[in-house]
C-alpha cells in the first residue's frame, strides 16, 4: 500500500479493514514528475527537483553472495511538496508529535508506528535466479507515523460514501470517526450526504461524533447515503475550501477513486493543504498487495446461502442443475472462496479462467457427465466470467463510468436448457434428457447484508 501523504491524523489504525489508497492531491502509484507539480517556494522546488532527478526511490538490500541491489519504491505525493509554513517564508511545514505516542497501545508495541523506509513488496514469490537482476517493485507502507503534519485542533475532516453499497461501509465510517476524534483529537468530522453530489448540493454537512456512529456498524448500507455520478471537481473543491475542510475521506469503487484523483489534483493545483484519502470499497477483493478488502468475507458468507439453497433444490428433483451467479465483476474471488467453503459445488466459472460451452471438453458436456454420475450438479458463475469483450472501449457504461457486463448467468441458464431437453434426448440419447434448473442470481443480495 502506498505511503500515507500525511503522517498521522489520516492513518487508520485498525488492521482488519483492508487498506487505504492514498491519493493526497497527486497521482498515487506514479513516479514523480517535476512537470506535474507547482511548488510554492524555492525550498519546495528544491525538494521536488531532487526527487525528480532521483526517479524511483531506492533502498539497498544485501543478498548472500551478492552485491548491493536497489529496491524500486513507487513514491506518493506529500503535502510538503507544495505547501510551506505560512508563518515563515521558505520554511518547511512543521510537524507535531502523534497524539498516540506515549499511550498504552504504542508503549506495549514498539512497532506500532510505521517507519519512513518501510515498504510492501509487490510480489512475494519470485524466481531467485531469473528475477535477481530485476529490482523488486515496492510500495510505501501505510499506517500511523510518529510525526504528523496536522495540528489535531486544526483538523476538519469530511467523509463521503459513493457508488454502490456493500457490507461494512458503516463500519468504515464508524472507525474513521472514532479514530479521528478519540485517537487523534481531531476538531471536527463531517459526513457528506448523498455521495459526490452532496459535496456541492448539500447546504450543510452532518457533524459526526462517536456517540452518533456508535451503533451504525449493525446497519446495512450507508447512513450517509450514496449516489452514482454527480462529480463536479471544481464545485467540490470550491465547497471544501469554503468550509475549511483539510482532510477528505472518500469511500468508493473504481469510478469513485477516479473522481478522488481529480479532487486531489485540483487541490494540489490550488496549493491547498488538503489530504485526499481514497478508501477502496470493493467486496470483490480485487486489489493486489493487501490481504482482503472490507466486506469480502461477509459477501462470501452470504453467497454460501444461495449455494445451499441451490443444493437443496437439486437434491429434491431428478436431474437437478443448480446455477448460482455471484457478484465480483472481473475478479472471481467471491465465487472461488464461496465454492471452497461450500464443498458441494461441482464447477465454478471465474473471469480469470477462460472456458468453452460446447465440445467434448466444454462446460455442457461436463454437466452431462456429472448428471450421469450423481443425478445432480451445482454450478457457480462469477458475474464477470466469459466477458471476453468487456475491455472494448465502446462498451456501455454506468453513471460511475464502469463498463456494464452482459448477464452471463442467464446466458448459461439458457444454454443448459437448450442442451438438455426432450428433443435433444431423442437425437442424442437420455444423457441429453430434460433437467430441472434452479437459477439464483445472488450478485446483488450479498451487497445488502451488513
Amino acid at each position: 500500500a502506498p505511503r500515507p501523504p500525511i503522517t498521522g491524523v489520516m492513518a487508520i489504525t485498525w488492521r482488519t479493514m483492508g487498506t487505504l489508497v492514498l491519493l493526497h492531491a497527486g497521482h498515487a502509484l506514479r513516479p514523480l514528475s517535476a512537470s506535474l507539480h507547482r511548488p510554492r517556494s524555492a525550498v519546495a522546488a528544491t525538494r521536488r527537483a531532487k526527487r525528480a532527478r532521483a526517479g524511483m526511490a531506492t533502498m539497498a538490500i544485501l543478498e548472500a553472495g551478492e552485491s548491493v541491489s536497489p529496491w524500486q519504491v513507487v513514491p506518493v505525493d506529500h503535502i510538503t511538496d507544495w505547501c510551506e509554513d505560512e508563518d515563515e517564508i521558505f520554511a518547511e511545514l512543521p510537524t507535531y508529535m502523534n497524539p498516540l505516542a506515549g499511550t498504552v497501545m504504542t508503549e506495549i508495541n514498539d512497532k506500532y508506528f510505521v517507519e519512513k523506509d518501510e515498504v510492501v513488496i509487490k510480489s512475494v514469490v519470485v524466481n531467485a535466479d531469473r528475477d535477481k537482476a530485476a529490482p523488486p517493485t515496492c510500495y510505501m507502507h501505510a499506517g500511523p507515523r510518529k510525526q504528523i503534519y496536522y495540528r489535531p485542533s486544526e483538523v476538519k475532516a469530511a467523509i463521503v460514501t459513493c457508488g454502490g453499497i456493500c457490507p461494512g461501509i458503516n463500519t468504515v465510517v464508524r472507525e474513521l470517526v472514532f479514530c479521528l476524534k478519540e485517537q487523534y483529537n481531531a476538531a471536527e468530522v463531517y459526513g457528506v450526504p448523498g455521495g459526490y453530489r452532496g459535496f456541492a448540493e448539500a447546504e450543510e454537512y452532518r457533524l459526526l461524533n462517536p456517540s452518533d456512529v456508535d451503533q451504525i456498524h449493525r446497519l446495512g448500507g450507508t447512513i450517509l447515503g450514496t449516489s452514482r455520478g454527480g462529480h463536479d471537481t471544481d464545485a467540490i473543491v470550491d465547497k471544501l475550501e469554503a468550509k475549511g475542510i483539510n482532510q477528505v475521506y472518500i469511500i468508493g469503487g473504481d469510478g469513485t477513486m477516479r473522481g478522488a484523483s481529480l479532487i486531489a489534483e485540483e487541490a494540489r493545483r490550488r496549493q491547498l493543504k488538503m489530504s485526499v484519502v481514497g478508501i477502496p470499497k470493493t467486496v470483490d477483493n480485487d486489489i493486489p498487495i493487501i490481504d482482503k478488502s472490507f466486506g469480502f468475507e461477509t459477501a462470501v458468507e452470504a453467497a454460501q446461502d444461495a449455494i445451499n439453497s441451490a443444493v437443496t433444490e437439486t437434491q429434491s428433483f431428478p436431474r437437478g442443475v443448480g446455477i448460482v451467479q455471484l457478484m465480483g465483476r472481473l475478479s472471481g474471488f467471491i465465487a472461488m472462496h464461496a465454492t471452497l467453503g461450500s464443498r458441494d459445488v461441482d464447477c465454478v466459472l471465474i473471469p480469470e479462467v477462460a472456458f468453452t460451452l460446447s465440445g467434448d471438453d466444454g462446460l455442457l458436456e461436463f454437466l452431462a457427465d456429472k448428471l450421469e454420475e450423481s443425478d445432480r450438479v451445482i454450478l457457480v458463475v462469477a458475474e464477470g466470467a466469459g466477458q471476453f469483450d468487456a475491455g472494448d472501449d465502446d462498451s456501455e457504461r454506468d453513471a460511475s463510468g464502469n463498463k456494464i457486463l452482459k448477464d452471463i448467468g442467464v446466458t448459461i441458464k439458457e444454454e443448459v436448457a437448450s442442451y438438455f431437453n426432450a428433443d435433444a434426448a431423442k437425437a442424442h440419447g437420455p444423457r441429453r434428457g430434460p433437467v430441472s434448473i434452479k437459477y439464483c442470481d445472488y450478485q446483488f443480495s450479498s451487497q445488502l447484508v451488513n
